[in-house]
């Protein structure tokens, strides 16, 4: 279940000591759970942050397909620029196999909504996004969600208030009461509007030259209600499995 939680209650006048358990959403990274309390807390926004060719998207997946697969969990996976079959088909070349048309995870390709934003005013788009969020949560009641990605959300929403809309719509994900993934790209001020204030968690992917070879690392900047390592672990990955190297 996760990390216990400590607090101080009051019982018929009497101060009574409580240790609840938090529920923890496993990353199935190997190594990764183990050095943050056993796994992301459920009903956390948390922030996937790294440059282009990091795997963002593939760890993304990899953590809601290994939940539905070995936790029953059930996941959406929300694509604002790649088509729902280009994403399938990448997914499957990396060694995870192609879900059914039963399957807990679904895939909402949204790149036929972006063709057809010209013909929709700047807030009836991000109004439009809420309402299939909203329907496949009333639907399909899904407990994980990925959205592909948040800089492209936030480019399509236009948000005349970009730092209380992005507020809002933090707040808006964490009312779902599901834990929620936001692939951001990191680029210079690429968190200019306080993403990195609003979200709970912070895994940030990066890429370093080592002689002659470009090597992957994972470090977790930020996650609350969580004990944590600090630090940059190589990231692998093989047959479908990530791993980071903590020793």
């Amino acid at each position: 279940m996760g990390v216990v939680c400590e607090q101080y209650i009051y019982y018929k006048h009497i101060l009574v000591f409580v240790i609840t358990m938090i529920p923890r959403v496993k990353t199935f990274v190997r190594g990764l759970d183990e050095i943050m309390d056993g796994g992301i807390p459920e009903g956390s926004v948390v922030l996937l942050l790294g440059k282009p060719g990091t795997m963002k998207s593939s760890i993304a997946y990899g953590i809601i397909y290994k939940n539905v697969c070995d936790a029953g969990r059930k996941a959406l996976y929300v694509s604002l620029e790649q088509s729902a079959s280009s994403l399938t088909e990448n997914m499957v070349g990396m060694g995870f196999e192609r879900p059914g048309a039963d399957s807990d995870l679904s895939i909402l390709d949204l790149g036929l909504l972006r063709k057809k934003m010209t013909q929709l005013g700047q807030q009836a788009w991000i109004e439009i996004f809420r309402m299939y969020i909203l329907n496949l949560k009333s639907n399909f009641n899904f407990d994980l969600l990925v959205i592909d990605s948040l800089p492209v959300l936030e480019m399509l929403a236009k948000f005349k208030e970009p730092r209380d809309e992005l507020f809002q719509l933090f707040e808006w994900l964490r009312d779902l009461k599901v834990t929620t993934f936001l692939i951001h790209e990191e680029t210079p001020g690429s968190m200019s509007y306080g993403e990195d204030f609003l979200a709970d968690g912070i895994i940030h992917l990066d890429l370093r030259r080592e002689m002659n070879a470009v090597n992957l690392f994972l470090s977790i900047m930020k996650m609350r209600r969580t004990n944590h390592r600090r630090g940059y672990f190589p990231l692998i990955f093989e047959h479908g499995n990530f791993e980071i190297v903590t020793d």
